[in-house]
């Protein structure tokens, strides 16, 4: 069975990175069929729209979709604002599709042990952040400038049924790993945090196996830093785990290393997302073969195993970007003395070459 993916390459190294993922997907066996499309920057050059009509249309009628990253300070000043690739792109594709359950996993890879800013033994890490992806402060009305342009105004809100179901799978995601989930909020001040705080003891009860605890944001910031290990799942709203992934992607060493999954609900036998790497366009290296493409081929690994269910392709990509690490293979992000500095397309040679060989 072939499924259907659209691709959306997007802006600065987005192109070079995505390529490099689906020569992995194609040496995993993956049956994928690919159907390219404009988007972010690119899409407003092409049409004047971060999100042409016609790339919402190949989403919707996609199975899933991979996502290179988009942006730039080519169009910081593109007006008006809802046309800028992250306002007028990001965030009104995140909510036609209805993504919004967002999975960053972050964990330390053995090869990269000592690229972490953290003592080493401190610096294992392994946990999955689940950050609600279509509501609070970036989707909350009303948003807008006052005053002459003096006074901004952003709105927080949440409700109830947009709580629940990205604690649902939270759990669900907690359940199928170490059974222990974080909640974060900052309770303490916030009203939207202490509905958030209730709506999750709430759904603990449909999850006895799961170990719940509750932390405020600004305690979580610093226990990433102290102790990641103590870390399974983190549940958290949207500006809080937009931040809180980030800081722990660090960790492991490199945001160049960190996959994506945003997901919604169930489309037929299979789960609907789109998948990207964490970080950003960097249009500075475009187009010099400079990229680090483990991000975009482990996001790549994620939509097979999410949106398609297969377990095993996704556990072989994932072994073969550790070997062609385990060989002292290095993008120039994550060079140290010792190893060797490859290129973009080398790199992902490198991986393709791990899963032909098994």
């Amino acid at each position: 069975m072939s499924f259907k993916v659209a691709v959306l390459p997007g802006d600065g190294i987005g192109p070079e990175v995505i390529d490099e993922a689906i020569k992995v997907l194609k040496a995993a066996g993956f049956d994928g069929e690919y159907e390219f499309a404009a988007f972010g920057g690119a899409g407003y050059d092409e049409c004047g729209d971060p999100l042409p009509p016609k790339t919402l249309d190949l989403c919707k009628a996609s199975d899933a979709v991979l996502m290179g990253a988009v942006g730039g300070p080519k169009w910081d000043n593109v007006q008006p604002i809802t046309k800028r690739p992250e306002i007028g792109g990001l965030l009104p594709l995140r909510r036609e599709l209805n993504l919004f359950a967002n999975l960053r996993p972050a964990k330390t890879l053995q090869a990269l042990l000592h690229a972490s800013p953290l003592k080493e033994g401190r610096s294992r890490i392994d946990l999955m952040v689940v950050r609600e992806l279509t509501g609070g402060i970036y989707f909350g009305e009303p948003r807008e400038r006052r005053d002459n342009g003096n006074t901004a105004i952003d709105s927080m809100v949440y409700s109830r049924s947009e709580i629940e179901r990205i604690a649902k799978r939270g759990f669900e995601v907690a359940m199928s790993r170490r059974q222990h989930l974080v909640s974060v909020d900052k309770a303490n001040v916030l009203e939207t945090s202490r509905l958030w705080r209730e709506v999750v003891d709430e759904m603990a009860k449909d999850y006895p196996k799961v170990s719940l605890s509750h932390m405020l944001v600004d305690n979580c910031a610093m226990q990433l830093v102290r102790d990641p290990s103590q870390f399974d799942v983190i549940l958290t709203e949207n500006m809080f785990g937009d931040i809180l992934s980030d800081e722990a992607s660090m960790i492991t060493g490199s945001l160049g290393l960190l996959p994506s999954a945003s997901l919604s609900d169930a489309k037929g036998d299979n789960v609907f997302g789109l998948y990207e790497p964490v970080h950003g366009s960097a249009p500075d290296i475009a187009g010099q073969g400079r990229a680090n493409p483990l991000a975009a081929i482990l996001s790549a690994s994620m939509m097979v195993k999410y949106s398609f269910g297969d377990d095993g392709t996704s556990a072989r990509i994932d072994n073969a970007v550790e070997k062609a690490l385990g060989q002292g293979l290095r993008t120039a992000d994550i060079f140290e003395p010792g190893t060797n500095i490859v290129s973009t397309s080398e790199m992902g040679n490198a991986v393709a070459e791990c899963l032909t060989q098994e």
